[in-house]
């Protein structure tokens, strides 16, 4: 065993403190920063000044003398040598004399040599003589034997005494029982600098604040690393850590009080505790200092680190470092990292490394491994093992999963079987697995619980599903209830839902007057900016009617620009107006090939334009063969004209 601290000290603690701590490397390195109560003399300074043969020479020579204080400060340094049989003779001598340093020293020997008993026995009489370290070790000697009201007397004693080690370990044994005194000795711990009981407490006063604000029965959120052509998520989201309210009120005030102490453990060292303050500074948008922590802790093997730091690298453009770092953290087997990687290559194209490494974030425990493995596998037409990763994934509990694999089902005609992977998709969040459900009872024309599925999705964001429910608000009269919807879904970048909004916003227009010479163009209408948003977006209705209301302001180059767009995109009422538009300007003979297009697509005004346009050059047959075309195609006024127009056409014809 490697003893670590102030020469001063003697040896309080053995190896069952190592045995019984969390971490055990972190629990060696905790016991070096407690400075013992009972060394019977201070040899710090002389350690400074003199070699150690010097120090042990001088020490021997007082303890053949008889001095008590020597011959327990040389038993601890051959005990802290590792030479027990050196040891124990000074050790005992001391103790015999009353010294209580020596007697938990003697304590720590014969429990390194597997008296554990007879080890108590001794810690048992330096603790009674005031011995807080003694009484630590006999409190987790009685721990380790189960014997628990044993514990919590000797390790309350310890702690009452100041010893942060014994205050942590009462705290360990507190918490265990639920016992809410855990958190003041926790916090006693912490205060003389343990670590982990500063990276604990932190742990609790985070809690405490998340559950504050979510309700306590939710937890942190985890996003997955989405598999090919998705976007994978950074940091504390990407690694499952939860990130506590910023301040404003009492849960504020606790989520600053657990920064404050993971700060503290931070900078002692602790690993986990440097993630979750980077994961604090990076949801602060403090980036630069959060890659610092994140940088620390994976140096110090920290896997959730080196993921975190690789997603910010990533995101700041540097995608090479980040693979890097990636690599580092799936090696230590951060299944999330091998996802990260996954996606990477998927990317590239390299789609046999992808596929390795999800198998690798699989093998890590990671559910998102089988998902990704399904996403690649559909990517590439392997419908079968798409499946199959998909559905291992959804019975593991991955809700996209279980969308995903009912989606496949039900293009492969199985809607029954794709019906209860999308409600249990739905049930457990998935927004789109709402949608869907809608989608599938909408085909049964069930439109009640269509929509009792479209509105739950659209309360929860999803554009599409917030159109649906906006149409049937429509459909059912509800326009206020169909307008909140469909700006929803507009805001949310949905064309039809834009051009569907303008509609409600233009019905409520009053008629404009009419025009005054010299009056001020008039400003665009909220209507015709979502008619221009949704025309943008290639509605062609939209940019239809766009074009109508630059033209109602006499704008006809914007006009023409819209009608021009929607026409060449296929929209015959696009055609038609830029036929009526070029036509005005004295362009007939293009408005001409515009009014073909339309009449051809099956535009019923445009055929009667063009039989009036052949009528008045003397085309006389062409001009009937519109005038059919116009009336086969309608409406009823167009068509009656057309009849009326035919006839005359005729009886020129036959005169």
């Amino acid at each position: 065993m490697v003893f670590m601290g102030d020469r001063a000290t003697l040896l309080e603690t053995g190896r069952f403190v190592q045995r019984h701590a969390r971490n055990a490397a972190d629990e060696i390195i905790e016991a070096a920063a407690v400075r013992a109560v009972d060394a019977a003399v201070d040899t710090t300074a002389e350690t400074d000044a003199e070699n150690e043969t010097e120090t042990e020479a001088r020490h021997r020579r007082a303890a053949e003398r008889g001095d008590v204080a020597s011959m327990s400060a040389l038993g601890a340094l051959l005990l802290r040598r590792g030479d027990l049989d050196g040891a124990e003779p000074y050790l005992r001598g001391a103790t015999a004399e009353g010294d209580r340093a020596a007697a938990n020293n003697l304590g720590v020997l014969l429990h390194q040599r597997g008296y554990a008993d007879e080890a108590a026995g001794w810690w048992r009489v330096a603790a009674v003589a005031g011995s807080a370290p003694a009484a630590h070790a006999l409190g987790r000697h009685h721990r380790e034997r189960g014997d628990e009201p044993a514990a919590e007397y000797w390790l309350r004693q310890a702690a009452e005494q100041g010893h942060a080690l014994g205050a942590y370990a009462l705290a360990d044994l507190l918490e265990h029982r639920s016992d809410v005194g855990a958190e003041r000795w926790l916090r006693a711990a912490a205060e003389q600098g343990h670590r982990e009981a500063a990276y604990r407490l932190a742990l609790a006063l985070e809690r405490r604040a998340t559950e504050t604000t979510r309700g306590p029965h939710e937890t942190g959120t985890r996003l997955r690393v989405p598999g090919a052509g998705a976007i994978a998520p950074s940091g504390a989201a990407a690694t499952g850590t939860a990130v506590p309210p910023q301040p404003g009120g009492e849960p504020a005030g606790a989520a600053a009080e657990a920064e404050q102490w993971f700060r503290q453990a931070a900078a002692r060292g602790h690993r986990r505790a440097a993630f979750h303050l980077g994961a604090i500074l990076e949801h602060r948008g403090e980036l630069k200092e959060a890659g610092r922590w994140y940088l620390s802790s994976a140096k110090e093997g920290e896997a959730k680190a080196a993921c975190a730091l690789a997603f910010l690298l990533r995101d700041a453009g540097d995608e090479e470092s980040a693979a890097v770092w990636w690599l580092r953290a799936a090696q230590d087997g951060d299944g999330n990292a091998a996802n990260a990687l996954g996606a990477l290559h998927a990317a590239r194209g390299e789609q046999q490394t992808a596929e390795r490494w999800y198998r690798a974030a699989m093998d890590a425990g990671d559910v998102n491994g089988a998902y990704n493995l399904g996403l690649l596998c559909a990517a590439q037409d392997r419908i079968p093992q798409a499946e199959q990763w998909y559905r291992r994934a959804a019975y593991a509990g991955h809700r996209e999963a279980a969308n995903a694999l009912a989606v496949l089902l039900l293009q492969a005609g199985d809607a029954n079987g794709a019906e209860p992977w999308f409600s249990k998709a739905a049930e457990a969040g998935s927004v789109d697995a709402a949608f869907n459900l809608g989608i599938l009872h909408a085909g049964r024309d069930d439109d009640r619980t269509a929509l009792v599925w479209y509105e739950r999705a659209a309360a929860a964001g999803h554009t599409e599903a917030a159109l649906q429910v906006g149409i049937a608000a429509l459909r059912d009269g509800d326009e206020q209830t169909a307008e909140r919807h469909l700006r929803c879904a507009a805001g949310g970048g949905s064309a039809e839902a834009a051009f569907r909004l303008a509609s409600v916003l233009d019905a409520r227009r009053p008629e404009p007057g009419p025009a005054v010479l010299g009056a001020p163009r008039e400003e665009k209408s909220e209507c015709e900016e979502w008619y221009e948003r949704a025309a943008q977006q290639g509605h062609r209705r939209a940019q239809v009617r766009v074009g109508m209301l630059a033209a109602g302001r006499g704008d006809l180059a914007e006009a023409d620009r819209w009608y021009r767009e929607a026409a060449e995109a296929g929209s015959r009422n696009g055609a038609f107006n830029l036929g009526l538009l070029l036509a005005r300007e004295g362009s007939e003979r293009e408005a001409a090939l515009w009014w073909t297009r339309a009449a051809r697509a099956g535009h019923g005004r445009a055929a009667l334009r063009l039989a009036l346009l052949a009528a008045r050059r003397g085309e006389l047959t062409e001009g009937r063969r519109w005038c059919d075309r116009a009336v086969e195609l309608g409406p009823a006024e167009v068509a009656e004209r057309a009849a009326r127009l035919s006839d005359a056409l005729h009886q020129e014809l036959t005169a």
